[in-house]
């Protein structure tokens, strides 16, 4: 089953958040999708999640039995987690999410590397102080000047910018190597990573600038395998 909507969907995982994240996101979507353990989350704020995801090991029974069963879509697979499980199963033209930020450190770290295995999905994730997201091929922000611009690479690439105080064109970005972080603006700025394996992070403040660039931006091209 895939949840297709034609609006943004709010999906929610079960790391801590506070309820203005809450608030935040559900101002841009009404249909709030739980990633497993998300349910309580999203129930502990007396909002209720509209469908759960996941292999349903970590939900409460309470919240399971707080939605519909043909809103229960149980995936057993023990090879992804419960957030690649989630972007599997829906389709819209933005997906925002709050609960995979904080927490354990290795959940956050696994759910920074999903980001790149959907690299055809918009996906903005918010926590209590920074959203994360997948750098499109070509990005541009409307960022004032001395805005916080980190570029996390998952993998090596290069990103041409413009509009950055220290400016990333020459650069080779990997892990294990050079990494972009805390990064400013001058204002306005442009990435044109060359490959889908660069995250972006940047104050929360600005998620109502980066929401319509990046419904605007191109999206990365991912050949269909037979």
């Amino acid at each position: 089953m895939i949840i297709s909507e034609r609006d943004t969907i709010a999906i929610f995982g079960g790391a801590p958040f506070p309820s203005d994240v809450l608030d935040v996101i559900l101002s841009y979507s009404s249909l709030r999708v739980a990633a497993d353990g998300g349910a309580d989350r999203v129930l502990a704020h007396g909002a209720g999640a509209d469908y759960i995801i996941g292999d349903l090991d970590s939900v409460s029974p309470s919240a399971r039995m707080a939605i519909p069963h043909d809103r229960v879509i149980f995936v057993d697979d023990q090879d992804s987690t419960d957030f690649e499980k989630v972007l599997s199963h829906v389709d819209a033209p933005l997906i925002l999410g709050a609960g995979f930020l904080g927490g354990r450190v290795d959940h956050q770290m696994a759910v920074q590397t999903a980001l790149t295995q959907f690299p055809t999905k918009r996906v903005i994730l918010v926590g209590d102080d920074d959203i994360v997201f997948l750098c499109p091929p070509d990005l541009l922000l409307d960022l004032a000047a001395g805005t916080r611009v980190s570029l996390y690479p998952m993998s090596s690439v290069t990103i041409r910018s413009d509009g950055l105080n220290w400016p990333t064109d020459d650069l080779v970005m990997a892990p294990d190597g050079r990494i972009g972080t805390s990064n400013h603006a001058l204002g306005p700025i442009r990435l044109r990573p060359t490959a889908a394996k660069c995250l972006v992070i940047l104050p929360r403040g600005v998620l109502d600038v980066v929401i319509p660039a990046i419904l605007r931006a191109p999206q990365w091209y991912v050949p269909a395998t037979k």
